[in-house]
């Protein structure tokens, strides 16, 4: 059996894929995977750091306006479904899979074309531009929120892949912490604004410094590897020190093994990362990007947030004052944060690999 996977530009549309490819694997390690990603996404590096066979298109977004540039995409995009066609037409994959990001869309749309089964999964609550585009001819759909329903004719609530993959490392996980120059024994917070980084919660963490050197808990703060060097430059600039119960790093490449280590998380609110959280039993502190589709960052958060899993802070109202206090104000109460953390396991789906996977055989 050959299958393909697509999908990329941001983490939460590739780790789904390499989680169900990872759980495919041991269950048939005879399936042959072919990853079709961008030249430049974020995908080429993790996917191929994984072992996985990689090939890429040249594609990228549209602009949200008019614009001459959305000309230029138009003929990247059907230039980019002629060379997915070639390399489905080498490779003869029995299904093809799309896991959301502008990729997924020529490289689904060429298997269309070649009538080969196709599968989407909607991480979202929202469903994204690609997946508008590709649902009328898809052959299943696996959603990860059941708001997401309504968007679709046929779709099956699978939950989000990546969930299960960290729920089984979690089992084996035995993540050191003085490997950060922190200590195993006391309470810790995770904050992280997706790979890339997010620039005003990073701002805010700055600004928030010296509450957090005085406590008695422990943060580890990832920057984003490319946003790493200007938050140094601001921690030098505002003359603040660094204490030792504060981590700084660019990036996280363990995250699904320093995860179940953590007793607070603080970041954004897509879907993989609320998939990883609430398999976990994470409690959270939510910042939704105001920067993507149909805002479907924040009505992501709000279901947390309505669950009683997380709070919710906008990024208009956020600064180093108002994200030490909400921080504060769960890592002073247990009581509080473990009521949370029940909540947010309640809305996990620990065997969502599992039910994904049987949906792309079930399109067969």
């Amino acid at each position: 059996m050959k299958v393909v996977f697509s999908g990329g530009g941001t983490g939460g549309h590739i780790y789904p894929a390499l989680a169900t490819i990872d759980e495919w694997s041991k269950q048939d390690p005879q399936v042959d995977f072919l990853y079709i990603g961008g030249e430049r996404g974020l995908e080429k590096e993790i996917v191929s750091g994984a072992g996985i066979k990689f090939q890429a298109v040249k594609i990228k977004g549209f602009v949200r306006s008019i614009s001459f540039e959305n000309l230029k995409t138009i003929y990247l995009f059907l230039t980019a479904v002629r060379k997915a066609k070639k390399i489905l037409k080498a490779f003869q994959p029995d299904v093809v899979v799309g896991t959301g990001g502008y990729v997924a869309g020529p490289v689904l749309y060429a298997a269309q074309l070649l009538k080969i089964p196709t599968v989407i999964h909607e991480q979202n609550s929202v469903i994204g531009v690609t997946n508008k585009f590709l649902k009328r001819r898809v052959s299943k759909v696996g959603i990860a929120f059941p708001t997401a329903e309504h968007f679709f004719k046929t779709s099956k609530i699978v939950g989000n892949p990546r969930a299960q993959q960290v729920v089984s490392g979690s089992l084996k996980s035995n993540f050191d912490l003085s490997d950060l120059s922190l200590l195993n024994d006391l309470p810790t917070v995770l904050v992280f604004g997706g790979s890339q980084g997010a620039p005003k919660l990073n701002k805010a963490m700055v600004e928030a410094l010296p509450t957090f050197n005085q406590q008695e808990y422990q943060i580890i703060f990832a920057t984003g590897k490319n946003r790493f060097q200007q938050v140094q430059d601001q921690i030098e600039a505002a003359q603040l020190k660094v204490n030792s119960n504060i981590k700084i790093m660019p990036y996280i490449a363990n995250m699904q093994d320093l995860m179940p280590r953590v007793d607070l998380v603080i970041g954004r609110s897509g879907a993989t990362s609320l998939a990883e959280q609430t398999a976990l039993g994470k409690p959270m502190i939510l910042i939704p990007s105001p920067y993507v589709t149909n805002d479907h960052q924040t009505k992501n958060a709000q279901s947390m947030v309505d669950a009683g899993a997380a709070l919710m802070i906008r990024e208009v109202d956020l600064t180093g004052s108002v994200l030490a206090t909400q921080v504060n104000a769960l890592m002073l109460d247990q009581k509080r944060r473990l009521q949370m953390a029940q909540q947010a396991k309640k809305l996990g789906v620990t065997d969502s690999a599992d039910q994904f996977i049987n949906l792309i055989k079930s399109a067969l």
